[in-house]
């Protein structure tokens, strides 16, 4: 998947709206599972069709590459439709790249830009 693009799932809430929940910094596993369960939960909450993304951006985005402690997580949000996108400058920060990464993970080539863009198309935005 291209550094620019999100996974499929990202864009097909159906009002065009959705929920971008942001993970940046030094993340530990737990905390970044913690994010994904609060994910989960929307998804419970909200309507089937909204969009839900979690950008990880920052340090934390070594979680999210293959065999990482926190595989298991991303892999159960993956189940439960939520799209999980890493930061590309974070990736290069990190010496990762695209094929590092845990299976369904998405990349955008900046949290920050995307962050702008989704709220600018009317997503909520919540930083955890």
């Amino acid at each position: 998947m291209p550094m620019n693009q999100t996974t499929p799932e990202a864009t097909k809430a159906g009002n065009g709206k959705g929920l971008l929940i942001h993970a940046a910094g030094p993340l530990e596993q737990d905390a970044l599972a913690g994010i994904l369960r609060s994910a989960a939960n929307a998804r419970a909450a909200l309507h089937p069709e909204t969009g839900i993304e979690v950008v990880v951006q920052g340090p934390g985005v070594k979680l999210l590459a293959a065999g990482s402690p926190a595989a298991e997580a991303v892999s159960d949000a993956r189940q439960l439709d939520v799209s999980i996108l890493a930061c590309g400058n974070s990736m290069r920060s990190a010496g990762l790249e695209e094929k590092d990464l845990t299976p369904d993970v998405g990349t955008v080539p900046a949290a920050i830009a995307h962050l702008a863009q989704r709220q600018r198309d009317g997503w909520a935005y919540a930083r955890l």
